[in-house]
C-alpha cells in the first residue's frame, strides 16, 4: 500500500496498523435513476476502481480474481488503453475485502462484462479529469492537450505526469458514464495478444499460489473428515494424538476433527492417527449407484416450464423420436488440492483463500464465529486450479476454525487428495429427455426437453437461508446449509443451455431441481450447459440421420440469428467438412454448437476420433473450434480460454465419473478417478470471429458442451450405434460394438 495516493474517506487504518477496511458512504449508494454500466453500478466512485501513485503507477481495483482464465490480464490491457499507459505501469489489486469492491463470486463467464465494463467507464473518466485539471494548470484548452505514457502533454512542449496531476483526491468522484471510452478503431492495446501477467512467476518457479505460501511464525493444519457424508463421530482417542511429536492442538466440535502441528508432516502424521481411532455411526443411506438415473427421476422435485411456444402455422406431427441421455457426477478435480491460511488475535481475523467469492466467504464466517463483518479480512491468493466452486471457501473455515486454537499464529491448511475428491462438491449427475415431432418432409414441428438434475448453484457461501461450509454442519452445534433455489433462464444453473438456439416452431423446456442430494453439488465449470448442450446437440445428429440429411445442414435450417451461422460455417470450413462423411468403423467425425447461457460466446467445433472396437478406447485426435466472442480483449488469452474447455470436456466426455457405495465416495485419488494425459490431448485449433464493435462475451466456459456434443456424435459415427452416457466408458464401446 506504500504507493498508493490514498484517502482517509477510502480506507481506514486501524491502531494496530494491519487492518484495511473499504466502505462506501451511504450518500454515494446509487439511486434507481441513476444506472451505470457494469458493475460500476454497485460501486459508483471512481477511486473505487483506480488511483494515481505518487511514483506514477496506476492501481486498479477488482472484486473479480484469478483463476488462470487471464482475467488480470485483460482488465490491465483495458485500464491501460483508456488511460494511455503502458501495461507495466499498472497494479492490479483484486478480491480483497479491505480494498476491492463487492462484486460477488467470479463466476459464469461475467468478469469482462461486469468488471472489465466498470473499469473502461472508470479509467476513460479518471482520463477525462486528469486532461481537465492539467488544462486548468497549463491555461491550455484540454483539446489541444494529449495523453501517453502517464503524462499529458501539451502543443507548446509543456506536460505535467498523472502524479502531478493526481495529488489531491481527484479521482474521489462519483462516475458518470458519460466519457465515452476510446472507439475500437483506436485501440492500441485492447484487441492484441498480450502476455500473462501471471505467467512468469509461475514458470520460473516464484511463490504463486496459496500452497505456496510461508510467514513467520507458520504452523500446520489438518481436518478429519466422516467416512461417508452423513456420518458422525462416535469416539476418538484426542489424549495418544495429543502426546505425539508437535502437536499443538487436537480440535474436537462435534464431528469435526482437526489438528495443528509445529511441521506439517506432524500434522499429517497426526491426522492419520485420529482417522485410525476415531469411531463413526455410518449412516449408509446413499443411492444405489447403478440406478442413480432412476433415483434422480423418482425424487421430489421442483418442476417449472423455463420456455414454451406454439406457433399456430406448425406443421402437422406425423411421427416423434425419443432419447433419453445421461451424465455421471464429475469432480473438479483440482490437480492442487484446496488450501488456506487463517490468523486469529484479539478477535481480528485474516484470511487467505482461493475462494471465487471473498465477500461472501466473509459473510459467512463472521455469521459462523459470531464476529463483525469489518473484523474479518478475506484475501484472495490464485489456487492450483479451480472449475467453480471447489474446497477453497471449506479449506478457509477448517484453518479459522484452527486458528481460534492457536492465537496469532498463522494456520495452513492444505487439504489431502482424498480430502479433495471426497468432500469438494461435484457437478451433478443428470438426465435429459428429450423428443421431437416431425413434420411429414421430416423438419421439425415440435420440441419436448425435460431435464432431472441436483443444484448446480446456491451450495456457494453468502447464499440466503444458511451457511455453506462443510465443516459448519458438522459442528456439536451445526449449521444448516442454504436450500437450493432454482435460478432463472437466462443464465439458469441445471437448465443452463436446456433452451435450444434452434428456431423450432413448437417447443416445451421443463426443469426438474432435485433437492435432495446424496452427494454434495454446487457449481462447476458450465454448470448444467455441459449436459444440456451434448443432449441437444446429440439428438439434432439423430434426427439428422432420420433425415437423411448432412448435420451441420440440418442445423443451419434452424438458424436465423447471422452470427451462430457464421460461426458454424466457419468451423466446418476450417475442419473442411464434408456432407456424407462416411465411417470405415473406426474414425468418426461430429460436430457441437451453442451460445453459452444462449446470452454469451457462439462457439461451434468439429471432433475426428478413432476407436478401438476390441479394446473399447476412444481417441480424440483433432478439434477444431470457431468462436464469436464480440470484441475480443486479448486474443491469444480469448484462445486459451476455449482450448482449456475443449481438453477439460473431452477429459470429461471419455473419463471422468465420481464413483460412490452405499455408504461413502470410492473414487478418492487419481487410480480411481482418472483423466486426460499430456499424451491424449488431441490437436486443437481455435479460429477467433472479432466483433470490435460489439460489447465482450463471457467465454470461459462456452466451449465444454459443444466439444463434448462433437465428440460423442463422432464417436456414434465412427460406432454406427447412438451414445447416450457420459462419460463414453470402455464398456460403452464394447457393448456398441
Amino acid at each position: 500500500m506504500k504507493d498508493f495516493l490514498l484517502t482517509r474517506r477510502q480506507f481506514g487504518i486501524t491502531a494496530a496498523g494491519i487492518f484495511v477496511t473499504f466502505t462506501l458512504a451511504p450518500e454515494l449508494v446509487l439511486s434507481a435513476d441513476q444506472p451505470l454500466p457494469g458493475a460500476l453500478s454497485g460501486t459508483p466512485m471512481l477511486d473505487a476502481w483506480v488511483l494515481v501513485g505518487s511514483d506514477g503507477k496506476i492501481t486498479i481495483f477488482t472484486g473479480k480474481v484469478e483463476l488462470g482464465q487471464g482475467l488480470l490480464t485483460a482488465l490491465c490491457q483495458i485500464a491501460a488503453e483508456e488511460l494511455d499507459v503502458p501495461m507495466s505501469q499498472i497494479k492490479v489489486v483484486s478480491g480483497d475485502t479491505r480494498l476491492t469492491p463487492d462484486e460477488g463470486y467470479t463466476t459464469g463467464s461475467q468478469s469482462i462484462e461486469y468488471s472489465g465494463t466498470a473499469l473502461r467507464f472508470a479509467c476513460a473518466e479518471a482520463r477525462a479529469l486528469l486532461l481537465e485539471k492539467a488544462s486548468a494548470a497549463l491555461g491550455v484548452p484540454a483539446n489541444r492537450l494529449k495523453t501517453a505514457e502517464g503524462k499529458i502533454l501539451s502543443v507548446d512542449g509543456r506536460k505535467l505526469t498523472y502524479a502531478e496531476i493526481a495529488k489531491t483526491d481527484l479521482l474521489h468522484h462519483r462516475a458518470t458514464a458519460k466519457i465515452a471510452p476510446k472507439p475500437a478503431s483506436q485501440h492500441a492495446i485492447v484487441g492484441k495478444p498480450a502476455g500473462r501477467i501471471d505467467i512468469p512467476a509461475k514458470l520460473t518457479g516464484l511463490p504463486s499460489y496459496v500452497q505456496d505460501m510461508r510467514m513467520p511464525d507458520m504452523v500446520f493444519g489438518r481436518a478429519v473428515r466422516p467416512p461417508g457424508p452423513r456420518d458422525r463421530l462416535e469416539g476418538v482417542d484426542i489424549a495418544t494424538v495429543r502426546s505425539m511429536p508437535g502437536i499443538l492442538s487436537v480440535v474436537r466440535d462435534g464431528s469435526f476433527l482437526g489438528v495443528v502441528a509445529s511441521r506439517e508432516e506432524q500434522a499429517i502424521a497426526a491426522r492419520e492417527a485420529l482417522q485410525q481411532s476415531a469411531k463413526w455411526r455410518t449412516a449408509g443411506d446413499l443411492p444405489d449407484a447403478a440406478n442413480i438415473y432412476t433415483w434422480l427421476k423418482k425424487q421430489a422435485s421442483v418442476d417449472e416450464i423455463i420456455s414454451e411456444k406454439k406457433s399456430p402455422n406448425a406443421k402437422q406431427v406425423v411421427k416423434r423420436l425419443e432419447a433419453a441421455y445421461t451424465k455421471s457426477y464429475v469432480a473438479h478435480a483440482a490437480i492442487g488440492p484446496s488450501c488456506a491460511i487463517a490468523v486469529m488475535k484479539d478477535r481480528k481475523l485474516r484470511v487467505w483463500t482461493h475462494s471465487q467469492g471473498v465477500y461472501p466467504l466473509r459473510r459467512n464466517l463472521a455469521t459462523v464465529m459470531k464476529m463483525n463483518p469489518e473484523d474479518v479480512i478475506v484475501s484472495h491468493v490464485e489456487g492450483s486450479g479451480c472449475y467453480g466452486h471447489n474446497g477453497a471457501d471449506d479449506a478457509a473455515f477448517d484453518a479459522v476454525l484452527l486458528a481460534r486454537e492457536v492465537p496469532g499464529r498463522p494456520v495452513k491448511v492444505q487439504w489431502m487428495r482424498d480430502d479433495e475428491f471426497a468432500w469438494s462438491p461435484f457437478g451433478s449427475a443428470m438426465v435429459m429427455q428429450v423428443s421431437a415431432g416431425l413434420a411429414a418432409d421430416n423438419s421439425i414441428a415440435d420440441w419436448q426437453y425435460e431435464l432431472w438434475s441436483n443444484a448446480h448453484s446456491g451450495a456457494r457461501p453468502g447464499r440466503p437461508g444458511g451457511i455453506n461450509l462443510l465443516a459448519a454442519w458438522h459442528l456439536d452445534k451445526p449449521f444448516a446449509p442454504s436450500s437450493p433455489r432454482p435460478v432463472p433462464v437466462p443464465p439458469g444453473a441445471e437448465d443452463r443451455n436446456a433452451l435450444p438456439i434452434y428456431d423450432f416452431p413448437n417447443q416445451k423446456i421443463v426443469r426438474h431441481l432435485v433437492k435432495e442430494t446424496p452427494l454434495r453439488t454446487s457449481a462447476l465449470r458450465a454448470l448444467g450447459a455441459y449436459a444440456n448442450v451434448f443432449a441437444i446437440e446429440s439428438f439434432m445428429d439423430e434426427l439428422a440421420v432420420a433425415a437423411g440429411v448432412d448435420p451441420i445442414a440440418f442445423r443451419l435450417s434452424y438458424v436465423k440469428d447471422p452470427r451462430a451461422r457464421a460461426v458454424i460455417e466457419t468451423a466446418a470450413a476450417k475442419a473442411s467438412w464434408k456432407p456424407g462423411f462416411k465411417s470405415d468403423g473406426t474414425k468418426g467425425r461430429g460436430f457441437g454448437f451453442a451460445k453459452y447461457k444462449n446470452i454469451a460466446c457462439y462457439f461451434a467445433c468439429v471432433a475426428d476420433v478413432e476407436i478401438d472396437r476390441k479394446a473399447g478406447g476412444v481417441r480424440v485426435t483433432r478439434v477444431v473450434g470457431a468462436a464469436d466472442a464480440g470484441q475480443i480483449i486479448n486474443p491469444k488469452g480469448l484462445e486459451m480460454q476455449l482450448e482449456g474447455g475443449m481438453i477439460q470436456s473431452v477429459s470429461w466426455t471419455l473419463k471422468e465419473a465420481v464413483t460412490f457405495d452405499r455408504a461413502r465416495v470410492t473414487s478418492r485419488d487419481w487410480a480411481d478417478y482418472p483423466i486426460l494425459t499430456f499424451a491424449e490431448v488431441p490437436e486443437i485449433e481455435v479460429h477467433l470471429i472479432d466483433r470490435p464493435e460489439e460489447r465482450p462475451l463471457g467465454s470461459g466456459e462456452a466451449s465444454l458442451g459443444p466439444t463434448a456434443a462433437a465428440v460423442v456424435n463422432a464417436v456414434s459415427s465412427a460406432l454406427g450405434r447412438r451414445i447416450r452416457h457420459l462419460p463414453i466408458s470402455k464398456e460403452i464401446i464394447k457393448q456398441a460394438s
